[in-house]
């Protein structure tokens, strides 16, 4: 069990999964403030106002499409777990501190957008925004923490969103990359480690099963995305050419469940279509040989300025961030109908891979093959930022989390990675989701807990908010104490 001496061991949050405050210190409401708590079998949904002032309601993962003259609205009785998450807002010196005493030599942690620039770019920057990340990205350096900011995590100020259309508009590429230039200048002499966006590739799942038009849609969405990702890594290269800035695709690795040949070919287009397509835009520069053939059969044509094919050229990344939670299967057999789900990707049910609380198939061995995978592709430094089982867990009365199953799951794949490490990959840390319980991003549900720390506080807010240890903690810290040898 060899890991480099410099090995990024962390943890990772999200800005709009625990911080809450969602209209406090001048920040604007985002889509995520008006999605409503769901569970494993029941879907979130977005509420709306019409024009005439009912109200709506849409099953969606963000991204939704709302009626004509629709405004994102809240409906009486509904409950909106992020709006509060689990206070981190008012919490974080408290958290980070637990980060230390772990022993975190990383933390992975995302600005909002709609803290900086609540109502866009002309209506000038929140000085309060601007001032709670430096005192956040100041506390991590107290304990010597190094973050890895990522700058967009499913926090577009919904006035870009009903004024503008959202990412569909190409407006927002110049809006994102003012918000990229002052989080670069602000906190220059603070982070070293940026991601662009987070799991870029979301998009592509969203865009399966869409009918034409609206697929391509999110084809465009995800092309302003990467133009304005490339101009946003150049611009941090700019700034500071010590900066290291990276991608982020959601790590959707899958099999051919049968050795049939038509289901190895369709496997190997899986990939492409849902993971390859951007990441081979953001790390080598240019849309790869199979793009035009997915555009062609979709009746895609993306809106490309004369501009784009330089800047997403000059724009490549500096190391490849990726999630990983499980892996899926695929099959061109109709008559095989067991289908599991595992964050937001659907596939066929493997018959070698337990499952968790939640349905997601537990496979560390999948983490090694995606690390070879992913490594052999691009040849650039890897880092894994998400990484994580949401389980149930139970607070005892004498204040103990017992929690062995997380330990084992977490276990597994550092064995994983280490195992890669030893075989040529280069690895450069693992900050895994999340370190603390928060909100969970396809249910909304803080009962889904993945963190070494417990927040007391049940699905719909009500709870004391105070921070527990569960014993997960402590095997962590032994973890990072011994760079990934004590297991």
């Amino acid at each position: 069990m060899k890991f480099p001496k410099e090995f990024l061991w962390g943890g990772d949050i999200s800005a709009s999964q625990c911080e809450g405050a969602w209209q406090e210190d001048g920040k604007a409401p985002i889509e995520l403030d008006f999605m409503t708590l769901g569970d494993v079998k029941t879907p979130r949904h977005i509420t709306y106002q019409n024009a005439d002032g009912s109200y709506g309601k849409v099953a969606s993962m963000m991204d939704a499409e709302l009626p004509a003259g629709a405004k994102y609205a809240t409906i009486p009785g509904e409950y909106y777990p992020n709006r509060k998450g689990i206070d981190f807002y008012h919490h974080f010196k408290e958290d980070i501190a637990l980060f230390g005493e772990m022993g975190f030599k990383a933390l992975n942690l995302s600005i909002s957008w709609a803290r900086i620039f609540p109502k866009g770019v002309k209506a000038g920057v929140n000085p309060k925004g601007v001032a709670y990340y430096r005192a956040v990205l100041e506390e991590c350096r107290k304990y010597g923490i190094e973050p890895i900011v990522t700058l967009y995590k499913y926090d577009l100020p919904i006035f870009y969103i009903e004024e503008m259309g959202g990412w569909k508009n190409r407006f927002l590429i110049d809006e994102f990359v003012a918000f990229a230039r002052v989080c670069f200048t602000e906190y220059r002499d603070l982070v070293k480690y940026w991601v662009t966006f987070n799991e870029i590739n979301f998009l592509l799942l969203f865009a399966k099963g869409k009918p034409m038009e609206q697929k391509a849609g999110f084809y465009q969405q995800l092309h302003n995305q990467l133009v304005a990702s490339a101009r946003a890594v150049a611009l941090a290269h700019e700034i500071n050419p010590l900066n290291r800035v990276g991608s982020m695709n959601v790590g959707m690795f899958s099999y051919p469940l049968t050795c049939d040949p038509e289901d190895i070919l369709l496997n190997q287009r899986c990939m492409q279509e849902t993971l390859y397509y951007a990441s081979d835009v953001q790390v080598r520069g240019s849309y790869p040989s199979f793009a035009e053939n997915i555009w062609k059969e979709n009746g895609i044509s993306l809106e490309m300025g004369e501009d784009d094919e330089r800047v997403l050229h000059a724009g490549t990344v500096d190391f490849y961030a990726f999630s990983y939670y499980n892996s899926n299967c695929v099959t061109s057999h109709k008559d095989i109908e067991d289908t599991v789900v595992g964050n937001l990707a659907l596939g066929k049910k493997n018959p070698y891979l337990k499952a968790s609380d939640w349905g997601w198939q537990i496979d560390p061995t999948g983490l090694l093959y995606a690390l070879h995978e992913l490594y052999d592709r691009y040849q650039i430094p890897l880092l894994i930022i998400e990484n994580g089982l949401g389980a149930h867990d139970t607070l005892n009365e004498d204040g103990t989390i017992h929690d062995p199953y997380r330990e084992k799951y977490i276990g597994d794949h550092i064995q994983a990675m280490a195992q890669a490490i030893k075989e040529g990959v280069d690895l450069i840390g693992y900050t895994m989701w999340s370190c603390i319980d928060l909100c969970a991003a396809s249910t909304g549900q803080v009962s889904k807990r993945y963190g070494f720390i417990y927040v007391d506080t049940d699905d719909h807010g009500k709870g004391t908010f105070r921070r527990y240890k569960k014993d997960s903690f402590y095997w962590y810290k032994r973890v990072i104490e011994s760079n990934g040898e004590d297991l």
